[in-house]
């Protein structure tokens, strides 16, 4: 359990983020990202090579409605796949327009642990509130404008790239997942240099407010770096666990909406 946890919270904390109060829909296609935009990222356990996992967004279809297709998967490589097997993906189908969730899917391969659900969003049945329709546990009420983990992710960097943080200002957004509410709050640390490959590149740092208790011994056990630019691209996440450290690089990247101009060296 305690290695099944790990690599889901290495995975997690890959597309996870998001100002306290109501959020609000902003009209019209992100401009931050868009379909053809695919990253690739390292994962290091204690500086040992433990595996790849990939964001990607994608035109796509649901119900014969437009939609984008963003998926996440992650797998183990070498002995960390001979010791514990990991295969996990997961996927949302987002309006584009609102940015919000159509349909989020979960599907885990851990080991001998096996898990797959789908969740279903309904932001207009009610005026005060969303529903969720999930496959393990039902109808939901949740609060208007729910994210699941994936558009969260992809709301912050579309509304927070360029905005002006005050130090130790904390950002919050709400998201359904893993079947419940999962409130995100990431705290601004400040700018920091990270080298990418043989660069360095200028990033904003944040440090994720982690739950003591579960796999984690401080609520500072985890940081994470984005560009400093129109991108707002996480390149680097550090993880401290109870059982060891992860860290987390940007390996390659393609489909971006601006170049990086964060890089201090030229590419």
């Amino acid at each position: 359990m305690k290695k099944s946890m790990m690599f889901r919270s290495t995975l997690f904390f890959l597309i996870f983020i998001s100002c306290t109060g109501v959020l609000t829909v902003r009209g019209g296609d992100p401009v931050r990202y868009g379909p053809g935009e695919k990253l690739h990222y390292n994962i290091n356990f204690s500086f040992v090579p433990a595996g790849d996992a990939y964001l990607l967004v994608k035109r796509d279809t649901l119900d014969g409605k437009k939609v984008w297709h963003i998926k996440l998967w992650g797998r183990t490589s070498g002995l960390a796949d001979v010791i514990y097997k990991v295969r996990d993906r997961y996927e949302c189908y987002m309006d584009p327009f609102t940015q919000f969730p159509l349909k989020a899917i979960r599907d885990i391969h851990e080991g001998n642990y096996k898990r797959y659900n789908e969740v279903i969003f309904d932001h207009y049945a009610r005026k005060d509130s969303s529903v969720v329709y999930s496959q393990t546990r039902g109808k939901v009420v949740v609060p208007k404008n729910i994210y699941d983990i994936l558009t969260g992710f992809y709301y912050f960097r579309e509304h927070y790239a360029g905005y002006s943080f005050r130090k130790r200002e904390t950002v919050l957004i709400q998201t359904y997942f893993t079947d419940e509410l999962w409130p995100l709050k990431i705290r601004y640390l400040g700018k920091d240099i990270v080298k990418v490959g043989k660069k360095e590149i200028r990033c904003l740092k944040f440090g994720p407010v982690t739950e003591v208790g579960r796999a984690f011994k401080k609520e500072n056990d985890m940081s994470l770096w984005l560009t400093d630019d129109d991108n707002f691209l996480p390149v680097k996440i550090w993880i401290n666990l109870k059982v060891g450290s992860f860290r987390i690089n940007l390996a390659d990247y393609k489909g971006l909406r601006y170049p990086v101009s964060a890089f201090i060296s030229k590419e």
